[in-house]
């Protein structure tokens, strides 16, 4: 059977399907700030039963698991409904977003919702939006024995909190900024470890007074022959997830990008606190000699391709990116690592270079003085044995230079607010 596709009105409404399992969908294809997409499990009186039936992201399903939230990327999300299983009291399920920052909905480009079942596809575009920060999308609702989607697009003063308590979420005063700190922290699974060395970002951040700047955070790992013992004794797993907790508190989204170079570079998947255990393991053990990224160092490929990365492919003015380059030294192509720098130092990247050797590490020890910058740009600090280095000690060091950069990159315009 075809499937049919409709498209909605505002005020619109059309039948989705009489039971088994839909979803429902939202995208964006533009935003300067975050866009929170929350459902409203409610009863006949518009209200929830209580606050367990409001279902975002930090509480992705209601008590009965008949709605479940999925954030699939930064600009898309997904509610998987079963409809059979809604509780009997739940009329209505209402779709809202809200937006943070000074951004308000007109600022937001290609807003749309598309419930889809088995046989019928319900879009609606979000076309009407201006002033509002908040705005109530959609309702799925019960009618005379089936389901049906409404176009709604009706503004709501307010931001979160006032849309919560409009749809009976009890919100204490300072919910507004607990749910956003909970935000930035997504829900995990058995992390003590994660969670220990994120107190400890935090500590240094605030030693700095940039606990609440944002940044985009990829680590770089040296997987060259000389890196196998390290390796193999776990110390490249542990690094890797000291700077993971760099990125769960300073990235919106709590995601690591990740690259292992050795002759070659290589992108690897990126990562969260929710799936960090064994990632080492489980994505490149160990130094290849054949059939992987070589034994060599070619710290110009991984450079090239993380700027191609930011400056190129994913481009954003309003975010630095922090970068961690674990490397335990043999560095022998300084003039190339040099010219790259001096290229970079027009944008808003910062380059963290962590020796965890005790071999030559070049021009690596010269930064600080590398002339034809526009701005200084890395900074660098060896370890003989990095596992014998606190937490404290190596985030203190961490976010040292980094501050006196991301002020002067502002002050020039290279990152705007």
């Amino acid at each position: 059977m075809a499937l049919q596709s409709l498209v909605l009105q505002t005020g619109g409404n059309a039948p989705i399907a009489q039971e088994g399992q839909i979803e429902v969908k939202m995208e964006w294809l533009r935003s300067l700030h975050d866009v929170d997409i929350t459902c409203f499990l409610v009863g006949e009186n518009g209200r929830v039963p209580n606050d367990d039936y409001m279902v975002f992201y930090n509480q992705s399903a209601d008590p009965s698991r008949a709605v479940q939230f999925q954030q699939l990327n930064d600009k898309s999300v997904s509610f998987q409904i079963k409809l059979d299983e809604l509780p009997s009291q739940i009329e209505k399920c209402v779709f809202t977003a809200t937006i943070d920052g000074a951004s308000k909905f007109q600022d937001v480009d290609g807003c749309t919702l598309v419930a889809s079942s088995e046989a019928t596809e319900v879009r609606y575009d979000v076309t009407d939006a201006k002033e509002e920060k908040a705005l109530v999308v959609a309702e799925l609702y019960r009618y005379k024995g089936t389901f049906k989607l409404r176009g709604v697009g009706r503004g709501f003063n307010g931001g979160l909190k006032p849309l919560a308590e409009a749809h009976g979420v009890t919100v204490e005063d300072e919910e507004e900024a607990e749910i956003e700190t909970k935000r930035q922290t997504p829900p995990k699974i058995n992390l003590t470890k994660i969670d220990l060395l994120k107190k400890q970002v935090v500590i240094s951040l605030q030693k700095k007074n940039i606990e609440h700047e944002k940044a985009r955070v990829a680590v770089v790992i040296d997987a060259s022959g000389s890196m196998t013992h390290l390796f193999s004794k776990g110390t490249v797993q542990r690094a890797f997830e000291r700077a993971l907790a760099v990125a769960a508190h300073m990235d919106d989204d709590g995601v690591l990008d990740v690259w292992f170079f050795g002759d070659r570079s290589m992108r690897a998947p990126s990562v969260t606190e929710n799936d960090f255990e064994d990632y080492v393991k489980r994505t490149y053990p160990a130094p290849k000699f054949f059939r992987g990224l070589g034994v060599g160092n070619n710290e110009p490929a991984v450079i090239k391709d993380i700027m191609k990365k930011y400056t190129k492919e994913e481009p954003r003015e309003d975010m630095p990116t922090y970068v961690l380059f674990f490397s335990d030294g043999g560095i022998y192509k300084d003039a190339e690592i040099s010219s790259l720098l001096k290229k970079a130092s027009s944008k808003n990247i910062f380059w963290q270079f962590i020796g965890i050797g005790k071999a030559n590490y070049g021009i690596l020890q010269k930064l600080d003085d590398l002339p034809g910058r526009v701005i200084d740009n890395a900074d660098f600090f060896p370890f003989d044995d990095l596992d014998k280095v606190s937490d404290e000690d190596l985030y203190n060091r961490l976010f040292n230079e980094y501050p006196s950069w991301l002020e002067e990159v502002k002050s020039r315009g290279i990152l705007r607010s």
